[in-house]
């Protein structure tokens, strides 16, 4: 596996406490860059800005990437631009949260 896949697996085993559902697969993590020195970037959101974890949700991502063997660094920016929705789920983390759209209307038409 890559640095890349091996930090994406750490961040799967961080969870929002309110939902059954690790972080990457509600889509908060917008976007996650790693060099060839092990330095990785990774921009991340909340379900939303009063979220209760708010203080402590990204510094868990920070230390869960950090201690992934080969990560020399680890450079975290939160951010509300684009706000979350639940588009931004993976099917898997709307099937587990019983979310009903898994198929679109103008899928089932077709």
């Amino acid at each position: 596996m890559s640095l890349k896949e091996d930090i994406v697996a750490a961040l799967r085993s961080v969870y929002d406490p309110e939902m059954p559902v690790n972080i990457y697969e509600l889509g908060l993590i917008y976007s996650l860059d790693v060099d060839e020195a092990g330095n990785a970037r990774i921009l991340m959101t909340l379900t939303a800005p009063n979220c209760p974890v708010a203080g402590s949700l990204p510094a868990e991502v920070e230390r869960r990437a950090r201690a992934v063997a080969g990560v020399a660094s680890v450079k975290l920016e939160l951010t509300f631009d684009p706000p979350w929705s639940k588009d931004r789920m993976s099917e898997a983390a709307k099937l587990a949260l019983g979310i009903d759209d898994l198929i679109p209307i103008a899928r089932l038409r077709g």
